[in-house]
């Protein structure tokens, strides 16, 4: 067997070139990488998933989830300032959902990924 496959490979400055133009900002990245990070947390992602079948209050999520209404009341604070959870007041109880259908597809993609 050969070293040769283990070389590094000159770049291909066209190519690349036209590569760089299409990455994102670094503030872009960034901001995916938190989104990441806020991801990788079990509690939030059944959180995220219960919200993907409705908008739900504290207790439902809770039952849902299978943790403490506390729990769930520190992990939507999280996800609220990190925008992937809205909420809306109707009399005294406040009804959490997914900040967007992007948030919704993300969930669903990631669900998909892990499933198969």
């Amino acid at each position: 067997m050969t070293d040769d496959i283990f070389q590094l490979a000159e770049p291909v400055e066209d190519m690349l070139t036209g590569m760089k133009d299409r990455m994102p900002p670094e503030s872009v990245t960034l901001n995916m990488s938190d989104v990441f990070k806020i991801l990788s947390d079990h509690t939030r992602v059944k959180i995220l998933y219960a919200l993907t079948l409705s908008e739900l209050c504290v207790a439902d999520i809770a039952e849902l989830a299978g943790v403490s209404q506390s729990a769930v009341s520190h992990q939507l604070r999280i996800l609220r300032n990190s925008k992937l959870v809205t909420w809306k007041k109707s009399g005294k109880q406040v009804f959490y959902a997914l900040q967007s259908e992007g948030v919704r597809i993300l969930i669903k993609k990631s669900m998909e990924h892990s499933a198969g």
